[in-house]
């Protein structure tokens, strides 16, 4: 089987990198498209041997990336289309009929309740990301609560297919020289109480209530934001109006993961990797993570750093609330706000160091796992 996906961009975010885990581990011949901004992941992708194309969108109304794509799929003869994220699922699903297609699947990454990659769902963005959908076969959920609010949304049952997020175990254990070399880049003291946070930096992440809670927690707590966005400079001013700006790290997005074998995917024509150093040696310089963000379609974040031996403070994680009760370790949930974090993450630094140990969590999600299943959802809709 030879699929072609098609994602809105490549820049280090959640669903662009789940793209990149999951293609090492498919069992199927994989192409890229990226629509617009081919960014470190792209430079991974062709560090793992996959051929990535840039189509040169310039905006969501660029109509003449549509025929361009639909010739790219015919050029290219693919047996499956799978799209990625809003955009591209709208362009990619018609472009997929237009050429002749007969396979076509979508995953969900970010659908929440009231938001959808960040950004508010409105009517006009729910009627046409149905109208896209119908063109369809398969749409696959991260989550069984993805799934749910896809069925509220209208969304057939039987195109509906859950194949949860993955993560590479091995590749994210910790990792103590790491997290020397780590605190030390950053001016961490070793002694000091790390709280991290892992994200895209925007608004409904609410990374600015922990930045306050900071304002009550001893000094030798610091915050360790890993990620960029938008919030990039209201984050760094509410640090200083709370008078933490001192004890606030924003590192931003974290290098792509070498591929097995390798040593770190070229930066943009064959440069160096960024100096900001990959999530696993960001984990381990870690004490605890925290998520205080409110709507998660799945919760990738937190999954990780419990992969890291991390305990976990977060408000809301799919992922978890989809196991057994005491599958996932040292995860509390926590009211919204920052005087719950301040609270709770105090309490953990009270507490002392702890040993790192990785919960029954972190083997359901392994990457194999997950691409096992979609490998048998695109056996399913080729066969149908």
């Amino acid at each position: 089987m030879k699929a072609l996906h098609i994602i809105t961009g490549l820049g280090v975010g959640g669903a662009e990198q789940q793209l990149r885990l999951m293609l090492r581990h498919l069992p199927v011949t994989c192409d890229v498209v990226t629509l617009t901004n081919p960014g470190p992941v792209a430079d991974a992708l062709t560090a793992d041997g996959i051929r990535v194309t840039h189509l040169g969108m310039t905006g969501n109304r660029d109509l003449r990336a549509l025929p361009r794509l639909v010739a790219h799929i015919r050029a290219g003869g693919y047996d499956l289309v799978h799209t990625h994220l809003y955009r591209a699922c709208l362009y990619g699903r018609i472009a997929a009929r237009i050429a002749g297609v007969h396979a076509v699947v979508a995953t969900e990454h970010s659908l929440g309740d009231g938001q959808m990659e960040g950004r508010p769902l409105t009517p006009g963005v729910r009627a046409l990301y149905l109208a896209g959908e119908r063109l369809g076969h398969a749409t696959v959920a991260v989550s069984p609560t993805v799934a749910e609010r896809l069925r509220r949304w209208g969304v057939p049952r039987q195109r509906i297919h859950v194949v949860p997020n993955g993560i590479d175990p091995e590749a994210l254990r910790y990792d103590p020289a790491a997290r020397h070399r780590v605190r030390a880049r950053y001016g961490l003291p070793p002694d000091s109480f790390v709280v991290g946070a892992v994200g895209r930096l925007v608004r409904g992440k609410r990374f600015d209530q922990l930045v306050t809670a900071l304002r009550t927690l001893p000094r030798d707590v610091r915050l360790l934001v890993v990620g960029a966005g938008p919030e990039t400079t209201a984050l760094r001013r509410t640090a200083r109006r709370a008078g933490v700006a001192d004890r606030v790290v924003l590192t931003g997005e974290a290098r792509p993961l070498a591929p097995p074998g390798g040593s770190g995917a070229p930066g943009p024509s064959g440069t160096a990797p960024a100096e900001v150093p990959a999530l696993p040696a960001l984990l381990s310089a870690m004490d605890v993570l925290a998520s205080p963000s409110p709507q998660e379609a799945f919760g990738l974040a937190v999954l990780e750093a419990l992969a890291a031996g991390l305990p976990v403070r977060y408000v809301d994680c799919p992922a978890l609330d989809d196991l057994p009760p005491g599958a996932a370790g040292d995860a509390e949930r926590l009211a919204p706000g920052a005087a719950s974090f301040a609270a709770a993450l105090g309490r953990l630094r009270e507490a002392g160091p702890r040993e790192r140990t990785v919960p029954p969590a972190v083997a359901h999600y392994a990457i194999g796992r997950s691409a096992e299943r979609l490998a048998g959802v695109y056996a399913s809709v080729v066969r149908s």
